[in-house]
């Protein structure tokens, strides 16, 4: 038996290696596989050649995020044009950009002329600040030149030829820059100045520094002159302080030395405009009676109107100082008429304040008068103006809710507000049962509000599904939010709503992640639910940090931040904490998210006072340095091993 056994192992033994050399075989010489192998290879050749070569169409250069800067590289001078195939703009240039690319082809030396499709080659649009088609530079040695001309051969071809020359150097920057040495004489001496604080690591202040040059340039040509400057925040860290920056880029707008914030647009156009508006006087004169009926008749805004005899008068001049203070939040009017004195009910010398029509009501004066005389302190006037902007029950939107709605507490009713002529009285209706209840709660603010406007918000209160039209809240100086629960509306369910909040009986509404079951690592992870148990600990230091999930400065600091806690993990007076900003509730309104991300030091004992944390470098060793700086006691640190 055992022969027999170890001739039939013998032949399986080499049956098995026949078919192994023949598998191997079918692989190695399979003509097909080996073919299409090559051909794939091919494809990839021919693909990666044809992204290199350099096309021309119709004279003009194609050029690609592959090929750019190989052709580049070493052409002293190129014309570039970033076009979108379905902009009309750029088809009815593109026989004009064929005619210049001849032109300058025939040039000695010739000049390079090339395009790019900006909707497919998103790289070079997005390294060029490409935002409108079509866009028109020129690069001199590897540096692009914006060009600002009009779009005809002549005018391009020139200032090609300009930049081409051997000795052109670009034109110094228009934009002024400013330091601790030169600041205060320029800003103190300027009748109104920009100053941007930027910091030369963030992109934000990158995609601005061009468009803020061309404003500079645009203005620079205004009568009078309007100068923009800019401070590099990181070197000149005194001043940013000083001006209280803590984001990037922060623009201020100085007037003979004050400071006021800048809430204007960040283009060009936008900065331009804006400034110009805000180099003019703070408040327009109103010349006839019709205009002020119309304010009150159609206006959708309080109407402030200064009466006075003349421009010479003492109280004109300080009218003018308030209305400049305010001049970012309010319009400002005077006037000089008899006639409209007379329409006001008023003498000359006076402020008066009025709400247009659809915010009256029977419940408060139709006007407030102010006495405005030589003698009279500016800060008074400014003072009565923002105590009586507001109607009883105003109309809160998302374009005034952070300029008007800031004080607390604010009871806001939610509901399809539309002043509009058809849906008027619907709205009058659901704001004259607010106003009942408002007159007895002077020392809250009241007012209406689209649901559709604040859909988030509402949701947040957990009421876009409460099956009601007509929705209530109250939101209180700490930052907590209370909702009124679904009922059927009327004044009464409101006042007992709001009495009940007055007694201190009402639950917050925290929006809040899930708090976290196990929560023993070196970074505390804090929810809406537990940010006052954990932050507001006051027998214990809390570093917190407010984040974005999608924010890339947030994701960076990560492993920092971790590490950080591991350094800290031993001490047990001190907690390394980190919240998403987005998806919980700061229950507490000293803890400010005005960016991503925010870290504020809670020292113990004085909660209510936190310390933020402000330099750009949030390395270990700042971070560490910072933590040292405000602990309550200062910890000598032991490193892991």
């Amino acid at each position: 038996m055992r022969p027999r056994k170890a001739c039939l192992l013998v032949l399986l033994l080499a049956l098995a290696q026949l078919l192994a050399v023949a598998s191997a075989q079918d692989l190695d010489e399979d003509p097909s596989r080996e073919d299409a192998t090559e051909e794939e290879d091919e494809e990839e050749d021919d693909e990666e050649e044809d992204d290199l070569e350099v096309k021309e169409e119709d004279g003009v250069l194609v050029l690609n995020d592959a090929n750019f800067d190989t052709f580049v590289a070493d052409k002293d001078t190129v014309l570039l044009e970033f076009y979108a195939p379905w902009c009309g703009h750029c088809k009815q240039f593109a026989p004009e950009y064929e005619k210049i690319a001849s032109t300058l082809k025939e040039h000695d030396p010739p000049i390079a002329v090339a395009k790019i499709d900006a909707t497919s080659e998103s790289a070079l649009a997005s390294r060029f600040g490409v935002s409108g088609y079509p866009t028109i530079k020129i690069l001199k040695k590897g540096q692009a030149v914006d060009y600002e001309g009009s779009r005809t051969q002549e005018e391009i071809i020139a200032k090609v030829k300009e930049i081409s020359q051997p000795n052109w150097t670009p034109p110094p920057e228009v934009t002024l820059v400013l330091t601790k040495d030169n600041f205060d004489e320029v800003v103190n001496d300027a009748d109104i100045i920009l100053v941007e604080f930027y910091a030369p690591w963030c992109g934000h202040c990158k995609k601005l520094a061009p468009e803020y040059e061309k404003a500079a340039k645009e203005l620079s040509k205004h009568s009078p002159p309007i100068p923009l400057a800019k401070v590099d925040a990181t070197a000149e860290t005194d001043l940013a302080k000083r001006f209280d920056v803590s984001g990037y880029p922060t623009l201020k707008i100085f007037r003979k030395g004050k400071p006021f914030d800048y809430n204007g647009p960040r283009e060009k156009y936008g900065i331009v405009d804006y400034m110009i508006e805000q180099s003019g006087p703070p408040s327009k004169e109103v010349l006839a009676l019709k205009q002020v009926q119309e304010f009150l008749k159609d206006g959708d805004d309080v109407v402030i109107i200064g009466v006075f005899k003349a421009a010479s008068d003492p109280g004109y001049q300080l009218y003018q100082e308030a209305a400049n203070n305010l001049r970012e939040d309010y319009k400002f009017h005077h006037t000089f008429s008899t006639e409209i004195a007379k329409f006001l009910k008023v003498s000359p010398g006076k402020l008066v304040i009025m709400q247009p029509e659809k915010f009256q009501s029977k419940y408060e004066p139709r006007s407030n008068v102010m006495d405005i005389q030589g003698s009279t302190e500016g800060s008074a006037i400014k003072d009565y103006v923002l105590k009586h902007t507001l109607p009883l029950v105003g109309h809160r939107k998302p374009s005034n809710d952070a300029k008007r709605y800031t004080r607390r507490p604010l009871v806001v009713v939610y509901y399809s507000v539309d002043f509009s002529f058809d849906y008027r009285a619907a709205t009058q209706f659901w704001r004259s049962k607010v106003l009942e209840v408002a007159k007895d709660f002077p020392e809250y603010t009241f007012a209406v509000a689209d649901e559709d406007d604040f859909a988030a918000e509402v949701k947040d209160l957990g009421l876009s599904e409460s099956g009601e039209d007509v929705n209530a809240a109250i939101l209180d100086e700490s930052g907590r939010k209370f909702a009124m629960e679904p009922d059927e509306f009327d004044s009464d369910t409101l006042r007992e709503f709001v009495t009940t909040f007055k007694k201190g009986k009402l639950k917050p509404v925290i929006k809040s992640q899930p708090v976290p079951k196990n929560n023993k690592g070196p970074v505390k992870v804090v929810v809406g639910k537990t940010f006052d148990s954990i932050v507001m600990d006051p027998k214990k230091d809390v570093l917190i940090e407010l984040y974005a999930p999608w924010c890339g400065h947030c994701r960076q600091l990560e492993p920092v931040y971790t590490a950080l806690g591991k350094k800290y993990k031993s001490h047990k007076d001190l907690v390394i904490a980190k919240m998403d900003a987005t998806a919980n509730d700061v229950t507490n309104d000293r803890y400010k998210v005005d960016g991503f991300p925010t870290i504020y030091f809670a020292p113990r004992g004085d909660k209510k006072n936190p310390i933020k944390f402000e330099d750009g470098n949030r390395d270990l060793e700042h971070l560490s340095k910072f933590i040292e700086e405000h602990a309550t006691k200062p910890s000598r640190t032991r490193e892991d091993l």
